[in-house]
């Protein structure tokens, strides 16, 4: 079977980490993208996210290319958004069974990861979600060391 990084990402931060992730490990990766970017300020945006988070606002997403029944460990990354991932992987997790799958998320955020891997092991009914990699950045510029992020790739290459 294979692995799959499903991952969104609005800054490009998350792109960054799930490339860097699909540099070490064999997989597919897999972008969500919504019908509607996100506009405007950075505050509007971040405005609009607390509306959609605390309403639970699942926003239309492109179709995603993949046929879940092709893998077995799926690789889930997100920016936090309001103490947890964004509504667009919520669109994701609504849409996709990931029963009898491993997942393992990595979230990335300026920061507070807030309840965001409970609410992944939540969303994931079934699943095995194993320990999360929380990614910190201050805007661009990557915070947590490229050491630590090695080591739960390693680690997890290791299951995989």
């Amino acid at each position: 079977m294979k692995t799959l990084i499903l991952y969104y990402s609005y800054t490009g931060n998350t792109r960054k980490i799930a490339k860097m992730i699909a540099e070490k490990i064999d997989s597919d990766l897999v972008e969500i993208k919504t019908v509607m970017p996100y506009e405007g300020s950075y505050d509007d945006v971040v405005n609009q996210a607390q509306r959609e988070v605390n309403s639970g606002f699942h926003p239309e997403i492109f179709p995603l290319d993949v046929n879940m029944k092709d893998y077995d460990t799926v690789i889930l990354g997100s920016p936090v958004w309001w103490y947890t991932y964004a509504p667009a992987v919520a669109t994701t997790l609504s849409q996709l069974s990931l029963e009898r799958k491993t997942v393992y998320p990595f979230a990335t955020n300026a920061g507070w990861l807030g309840h965001t891997f409970q609410d992944v092991s939540k969303a994931c009914v079934n699943a095995n979600v194993q320990k999360g990699l929380n990614v910190r950045f201050d805007e661009n510029r990557l915070i947590t060391s490229n050491a630590e992020i090695d080591k739960w790739i390693e680690s997890m290459h290791e299951e995989v």
